[in-house]
């Protein structure tokens, strides 16, 4: 027998024959909805791949993606990017992250640009790499910096039980996980957004399980189907979707099953609740202050907080994106990235004027890559 390819885990979901019929059950049902139908895919995953695969360009007319606000880089405020370069600059620091953290803007510069100037900032993979560099490293002070959904929550709680466990006095966390269905409630409670439907991402339930969704379906009476990533996925959940309009329900469904289930992974839930701690509000870039969105350390492990142990050093204030940017409304699902007027212009991947531009998950550097360019 063969060995496992990667291609042999996604290529029947991106096989040419079933995109065509799906499309055209799509199409064929698409006529009888009584109201054009706007889904909102909840994270810049799935605009990457409604992007790459031109999905948003075969669907009938009545039907349109509104992007979301689902991009953690793209949602961490500048004071949160300034103490992370504050932290980096320290004597005898290593800070660590993951990747896409490294280009985002603060006030003034980067991270990258911070590691050009002398700090010590390192890419990470695979957050557990902290603890090994905490353990090569003794005579450094190891900061991890952590971002993401729920779906990265579980490895930043294994760093934190190890660096309990073993005792590392040179590894500190800095948490910044932010929590997906608080920001669909603030996205939706204001009424000002024309979303009647949601896909959600697979990722983030396979850690919660699907029914952190439940909520939003009742409070808006709005159907949520969790997808998968790819062509067949993104495709049946909108013909899912379409199925639940023309029905006349609301409910909340599971596309991507071979994964997803109501319930998700009850061990990393319950180690993620042991470590980690809601906090009672985080201001997001864009967005504001949401309250219960985040995650921040458990107060039971004080001696592994960065942020409490550096508290006085820490910038604080609070600070909004460049005036000409559109970020903020393009993750509310107010606008597409093509309505601002810095898009593809002063603001590219190369030199991103606000968050939404500087991560491959940004809805406005899909536009970018993707050819949604207006010059």
């Amino acid at each position: 027998m063969s060995d496992l390819a990667l291609k042999d885990l996604y290529q029947g979901f991106r096989d040419p024959e079933t995109i065509k019929a799906l499309l055209k059950q799509i199409a064929d049902k698409a006529p009888g909805l009584k109201e054009p139908l706007r889904i909102m895919e909840v994270c810049g995953g799935h605009t990457h791949s409604i992007m790459k695969y031109g999905i948003h360009q075969a669907l009938p007319e009545n039907i349109e993606f509104i992007h979301g606000p689902g991009c953690p880089v793209c949602v961490m405020p500048k004071e949160r990017i300034d103490q992370a370069i504050a932290l980096a600059q320290m004597p005898d620091v290593i800070l660590a992250t993951l990747g896409d953290m490294i280009r985002v803007p603060g006030s003034k510069s980067t991270l990258a640009q911070a590691r050009a100037q002398g700090a010590d900032v390192r890419p990470l993979y695979d957050p557990m790499d902290a603890v090994k560099l905490a353990q090569e490293n003794p005579d450094k002070t190891v900061i991890y910096f952590a971002i993401g959904f729920e779906t990265t929550t579980p490895m930043t709680a294994v760093v934190v039980q190890m660096a309990d466990q073993l005792g590392l006095p040179n590894l500190l966390l800095h948490v910044n996980h932010v929590l997906v269905p608080p920001a669909v409630h603030a996205v939706m409670a204001d009424g000002q957004a024309k979303v009647n439907a949601f896909i959600g991402p697979s990722h983030v339930s396979v850690i919660t399980g699907a029914k952190i969704y439940q909520p939003i379906v009742d409070a808006y009476n709005t159907p949520v189907v969790v997808s998968g990533f790819e062509p067949v996925d993104v495709l049946e959940s909108v013909l899912m979707l379409v199925e639940q309009k023309l029905a006349g329900k609301a409910e909340l469904e599971i596309q991507y099953s071979r994964a997803v289930t109501l319930d998700g992974n009850t061990g990393a839930q319950a180690l993620v609740d042991k470590y980690l701690a809601v906090r009672p509000q985080f201001r997001w870039r864009g967005l504001g202050y949401i309250p219960d969105s985040s995650l921040g350390l458990s107060p039971d492990y004080p001696h592994l907080n960065a942020e409490l142990k550096f508290k006085d050093q820490l910038p604080s204030e609070e600070l909004d994106d460049h005036k000409a940017c559109m970020c903020g409304n393009i993750l509310k699902g107010l606008a597409k990235p093509t309505d601002c007027k810095v898009f593809g212009r002063g603001c590219t991947p190369q030199t991103p004027m606000g968050s939404c531009m500087v991560s491959s998950e940004g809805a406005c550097h899909a536009h970018f890559k993707y050819g949604e360019v207006i010059l």
